[in-house]
């Protein structure tokens, strides 16, 4: 990957613009005129919108709008290298029905700690899915974009080119005890919010999923890249219809999982995220549509019955995600986020009867 960073917006300019959409192949004669820029930021991302003007006579596809998306890759919770410029430059470029935003240049430095996108800016068209109710129709293009992402980079072999080898044991005890400290704040300031048995199961779970989660590694079928954190604010939905959909925003940890279970990508999306009655109605037709799409793209002996177990494994990993906002202490000011997610978690592990797999 080239290392040329775009680290401020004076460095966004017609000229630039000019050079990276020819590049691309978007921008067959002429030139950027104008660019006006709107900014803006994230958790760890300087952003900015882009209005562009061309000169007279330009030929090309000639994009209206973009986003330029800058960050530093020593953020607070540790630091994260190239995952995403790989997600749209090498992972998915052969994947036409990649949920992935079009990219028209990326860069990332190891030495500056720092990378930056430019992407098509869809905010005219689409909006975060929070903003949606889910439906089938919704749940059903998710499992299609992700079973064709998942379907690449299927198995170890595969994984090995990408050079995103299984977990080990060390790394999943790792991703695990980020988020144990948090177990303890909740139980000991929370449990009047949860069920009477959910503080046990809290604890038999920290104490047995892991291993259950190392023993499935000795199996790599179900293996592959993920995104990790496919949750309402990182799917773009349009803002009429269903399709199509796109998935932004990965940005793992060194201590993140981004090789796992497949189906931990809609684990995530369905099981901590939506309401508990649209998960009861719609996790089943979407799991087997996911299925299927999955052996329609050549994955072999990957039978239902594995999937599910699987789903349901990585459905109790919501609790991690959920006490993680608590593993620094009390984190009272998060809790409207964090409570609903940590309930739905362990009410789909009760529904699915997850603690059988440990």
């Amino acid at each position: 990957m080239a290392e040329e960073v775009i680290t401020s917006l004076e460095e966004v300019t017609p000229a630039w613009l000019t050079g990276v959409l020819a590049n691309s192949g978007v921008l067959t004669r002429g030139s950027v005129t104008t660019v006006d820029v709107e900014t803006g930021g994230g958790n760890w991302s300087t952003h900015a919108k882009l209005a562009l003007r061309y000169a007279e006579g330009v030929q090309g596809a000639l994009p209206q709008r973009l986003f330029l998306k800058m960050v530093k890759t020593d953020g607070g919770d540790g630091a994260f290298g190239p995952s995403e410029v790989t997600y749209y430059t090498r992972d998915y470029v052969d994947v036409d029905e990649a949920l992935l935003v079009r990219c028209y240049d990326a860069a990332y430095s190891e030495a500056q700690r720092r990378y930056h996108l430019l992407l098509d800016d869809l905010s005219a068209t689409h909006c975060e899915a929070y903003r949606k109710m889910p439906t089938l129709a919704y749940g059903l293009a998710l499992a299609d974009g992700l079973a064709a992402m998942h379907a690449r980079w299927w198995g170890a072999q595969r994984l090995a080119e990408a050079e995103g080898p299984l977990p080990n044991a060390e790394h999943i005890q790792r991703f695990v005890a980020v988020a144990a400290p948090g177990v303890g704040p909740i139980l000991n300031h929370f449990s009047q919010e949860l069920e009477p048995h959910w503080p046990d199961a809290m604890r038999t779970l920290y104490t047995q999923h892991p291993p259950a989660m190392i023993a499935r590694t000795r199996d790599d079928n179900g293996f592959t890249l993920i995104h990790g954190d496919a949750g309402p604010y990182n799917i773009l939905v349009p803002r009429q219809g269903e399709r199509p959909l796109y998935l932004i925003d990965r940005q793992p940890f060194a201590w993140s999982l981004t090789t796992w279970l497949g189906v931990y990508d809609l684990a995530f999306a369905i099981a901590i995220h939506w309401d508990v009655a649209i998960r009861r109605a719609l996790e089943v037709p979407i799991l087997r549509h996911y299925h299927d799409q999955l052996l329609k793209k050549g994955v072999l002996g990957y039978p239902w019955e594995r999937l599910w177990d699987d789903y349901r494994l990585s459905v109790a990993m919501g609790v991690y995600v959920a006490t993680a906002y608590c593993r620094r202490g009390v984190n009272a000011r998060a809790m409207p986020y964090w409570m609903p997610k940590l309930k739905r978690a362990l009410t789909a592990c009760d529904d699915l009867d997850c603690s059988e797999l440990w």
